[in-house]
């Protein structure tokens, strides 16, 4: 961790009030001594020690919980602006070459196709942040419908393969389901949580990717979308905190694969919204990670 001029005064403080603590007991201790047989003065000094160590301790816990935020905010504003200056710049460079060379045909094309991926994946920047912030404020159920969730899945899983130059076999339906499978809410809203979901598993599988998608009904009321991924896995003590917003698990790849510490935060929010939950599960580090989308639906006779 980058130790800085904020984190340390925020660790001296976090120091100070355990120094506090400790001398706020020795204080009331002695007191407690010299004053053992005044009833009243001691049932009044031990609720005010028990009252001051209380606040103390929430000082405490309010602090280490902002040191973890900043870190998470400073990892974000660092993700975003690699996110935003590394197309842009490689864009500018592209048109420098074409304004100042000659260059045949397939050379301008292979610009022009290269100038195309880079906006895409600025889009897709943008998109991410604006999102994050919608499914954080939006409560209104606008234009909710019954969605054909098993033609959401197939749609976003045919792009994915197109946009990351995949094979059907890195990128596959472990079980193909030709039935409807209904939910109702939003289709753009459900579309974006699956291709984060698949987008993910594509980033932290490495060169040789082995994803598994799995659309499955466990009851009548449920539908359950499993990504299982061959990629860098996750600790456990990370997986609940993978879907919080901004943060990236601290794994051997995190410094390596571009993201914001969005993606994951959207798939829970808009899982969540529409009466469902995401969780993920990892045998640990090395061994793959599986994504499991839950979500009410509607069952049709």
């Amino acid at each position: 961790m980058r130790i800085t001029r904020r984190t340390k005064a925020i660790a001296f403080f976090i120091a100070l009030g355990t120094c506090l603590v400790a001398l706020a007991t020795a204080l009331n201790v002695s007191w407690m001594i010299f004053h053992w047989r005044q009833v009243v003065p001691l049932v009044l000094g031990s609720i005010l020690f028990g009252l001051l160590i209380a606040g103390l301790v929430m000082n405490t816990i309010f602090l280490v919980r902002e040191i973890r935020r900043n870190e998470q905010q400073d990892s974000f504003l660092n993700a975003i602006t690699h996110e935003l200056k590394t197309p842009i710049t490689s864009i500018r460079l592209y048109l420098e070459t074409l304004e100042s060379r000659r260059l045949d045909d397939t050379q301008r094309r292979d610009f022009y196709r290269i100038m195309l991926e880079d906006t895409d994946r600025l889009l897709g920047t943008v998109e991410q942040v604006l999102r994050a912030s919608q499914v954080r404020h939006r409560s209104l159920r606008e234009n909710w419908q019954g969605v054909n969730f098993t033609e959401i899945v197939n749609d976003v899983l045919e792009l994915t393969r197109l946009r990351q130059h995949l094979s059907a076999s890195s990128l596959y339906l472990s079980s193909e389901r030709t039935d409807e499978i209904t939910v109702m809410g939003s289709a753009e809203e459900l579309r974006t949580a699956v291709f984060n979901l698949f987008d993910n598993a594509v980033k932290y599988s490495g060169k040789e990717k082995n994803i598994a998608v799995d659309i499955s009904t466990p009851n009548l009321d449920t539908v359950s979308l499993r990504v299982c991924d061959n990629g860098v896995g996750i600790q456990p003590k990370e997986l609940k905190r993978i879907f919080k917003r901004f943060y990236r698990a601290p794994n051997s790849m995190a410094g390596q694969v571009n993201g914001t510490g969005l993606g994951l935060f959207i798939v829970r929010s808009i899982a969540r919204r529409h009466g469902g939950d995401a969780y993920a599960e990892s045998k640990g580090e090395g061994l793959g990670s599986t994504f499991t989308m839950r979500l009410p639906r509607i069952y049709r006779a």
